[in-house]
């Protein structure tokens, strides 16, 4: 059994208790320690993106098997999400050193158990430890928001935290639910048994996935859930807005996981009578989180605000392909995904850098004060923004291609969430 897929788990959580020991040294030495463990961090996404694309690998930690032991399971979507995470985390702590991290206490610290949580969540396969990791990622994520408190950080932070105890009962609740009714969390496993539950058993099992539904919905910020996206995006640190770019997509990963392995996806004839269960909702609120992520980014009044707005847009366009339930929808999703959490990313970063050159006026939409550096500025902002608009020649063109022709080569969509037919239009 290769050791390749524990290491993103290790490496974060011996730098952090590193970084938690060596709390009172010099800054420089906790950034060198902080920078050299995100770097080798991303090398070892890309070795495991490598050891994906030859085979799935599921380690066994203890060597004790499923269902009695925790598994991480690593195949390509996993080793995809690994990847952007990384790359992310490399630019986000190289930035952070220009004076982010030396505005409070233990920034590299939270920094990689923020980096330990993403990882975790994106391996697990057992329902009970991605509630686990989900935790771990929040915890950190709270402490880094309020990184140099501010009245406007502590607000958003307290509506952070208030929301998230609420989906973290629903989580356990509806863990408790499974439990009781398929007698396992392991995801592989609950995948035959929810298939197979028995007809007086699945009203709770409906029950649990949807509470399940909710909860990824919160951490994704699909509207109605996620209006507390854009308060916390927009006034944190820009090192740490940069890598929260990649939190809501943990919600959609866990969507995905969930919803389309244990569940089944929506023509999927073998799953139970479970096929169904979250098309009547995704849809419909990916749709409405586009709709009112787009009102949210014409009302913005300053940049950092218009990109939170672009975070919610995109997680939404996200759930749109998936919400098609076909191979080539979930396939232009995941194309998207990578596409737009790195560029909402590196717009988080280069809006810190215009705010630090205009002074006073700071992000602000109005004209009191112009860059030091146009051209250079300009440039980049204007590629981003091609970018984010998906026009030719960035990688925004071609991933909304695909996501528009896999709608139109789909059977389609109709009212009671079910695909239907495109030749009688009747729902499957």
């Amino acid at each position: 059994m290769s050791h390749w897929p524990i290491l993103p788990l290790i490496v974060p959580l011996l730098a952090g208790s590193l970084l938690l020991v060596l709390d009172q040294a010099p800054l420089a030495l906790r950034r060198a320690v902080g920078i050299v463990a995100t770097f080798l961090l991303l090398l070892v996404a890309i070795r495991l993106l490598a050891l994906a694309c030859e085979a799935p690998q599921v380690y066994y930690l203890g060597d004790w098997p499923a269902p009695f032991g925790i598994v991480l399971v690593l195949d390509r979507l996993s080793a995809l999400m690994l990847a952007v995470t990384a790359v992310l985390a490399v630019a986000s702590v190289v930035y952070a050193a220009v004076g982010d991290d030396a505005r409070g206490p233990h920034f590299h610290a939270l920094f990689q158990f923020q980096l330990l949580g993403v990882n975790g969540a994106f391996l697990t396969g057992d329902l009970f430890n991605l509630f686990v990791f989900f935790e771990v990622l929040l915890i950190a994520s709270y402490c880094l928001l309020m990184h140099s408190p501010a009245p406007e950080r502590t607000r958003a932070a307290l509506h952070l935290v208030v929301l998230n105890l609420t989906g973290a009962a629903l989580f356990l609740i509806a863990l408790g639910i499974i439990y009781a009714t398929a007698g396992t969390l392991n995801m592989a496993d609950l995948a035959g048994r929810v298939a197979a539950a028995p007809a007086d058993s699945k009203g709770l099992v409906h029950a649990g996935g949807l509470l399940l539904l909710v909860v990824f919905g919160l951490k994704a910020a699909v509207v109605p859930l996620g209006f507390w996206l854009p308060r916390a995006y927009s006034v944190c640190p820009a090192s740490v807005a940069c890598l929260f770019a990649v939190m809501t997509k943990v919600g959609v990963y866990a969507i995905i996981r969930v919803h389309l392995m244990i569940y089944g996806a929506a023509d999927d004839s073998t799953s139970g009578g479970f096929a169904s269960l979250a098309a009547p909702w995704l849809m419909p609120s990916a749709l409405l989180t586009i709709v009112l992520g787009t009102i949210g980014l014409l009302a913005a009044l300053s940049l950092r605000a218009a990109i939170a707005y672009l975070v919610v847009i995109s997680t939404g366009t996200l759930l749109a392909g998936v919400g098609l339930f076909t191979r080539d929808a979930i396939a232009a999703a995941l194309f998207y995904l990578v596409h737009s959490t790195l560029i909402t990313g590196g717009l988080f970063l280069l809006a810190d850098l215009i705010a630090r050159q205009r002074g006073a006026a700071r992000d602000r939409f109005d004209r009191a004060q112009t860059v030091t550096q146009p051209a250079l500025i300009g440039a980049l902002f204007f590629a981003g923004a091609v970018a984010i608009a998906g026009l030719p020649p960035m990688s925004g063109f071609l991933t909304k291609v695909m996501l528009l022709q896999a709608g139109m080569d789909s059977n389609g969509w109709c009212g009671c969430g079910r695909l239907c037919s495109a030749q009688g239009g009747s729902c499957w």
